[in-house]
């Protein structure tokens, strides 16, 4: 039986965007940051960290759109671009945890859930370096077959 990597980057960006949405939802992000939660800002203050949220904003899109072309691109471009940007986050993933022990007061279910999610990364790491691969392979056996046929 084949391996559908696809399906399980897919998956495990699905993982990762959870866990991700979870831990900002408890206000982590904001927290390390030195901000407090945007609900509570008065609205003459939202301005001053709209930075920071079009960058958490990025932070998700760009995993969406992972998931996105991975379900209709298998080129090997795209498999190349994905990998590195797995690699991104996991340092960035790595980055935080390290970052989080120092954010007070120190939440431990919010650090567990980060060593998690940096898990997540590594095995995400580790599927899209296959899947990359695998398609290098392919290409290979590709042209011997069509070397043979000459």
């Amino acid at each position: 039986m084949a391996v559908n990597y696809r399906e399980r980057i897919i998956a495990l960006w699905t993982v990762f965007l959870l866990g991700t949405l979870f831990h900002t939802q408890l206000n982590l992000i904001p927290l390390f940051h030195g901000l407090p939660v945007v609900e509570s800002q008065p609205a003459r203050n939202i301005n001053d960290i709209s930075g920071i949220m079009w960058l958490m904003l990025g932070f998700f899109v760009l995993p969406m759109l992972a998931i996105i072309i991975s379900a209709f691109n298998d080129s090997k471009r795209y498999r190349i671009i994905h990998f590195g940007l797995t690699v991104f986050y996991s340092i960035m993933n790595l980055l935080h945890v390290v970052l989080d022990l120092f954010v007070q007061p120190l939440l431990w279910y919010q650090i567990a859930l980060m060593v998690f999610l940096f898990f997540v990364g590594l095995l995400l790491n580790i599927t899209a370096f296959k899947w990359m691969r695998l398609h290098n392979r392919a290409n290979k056996s590709q042209h011997n077959l069509e070397s043979l046929h000459s």
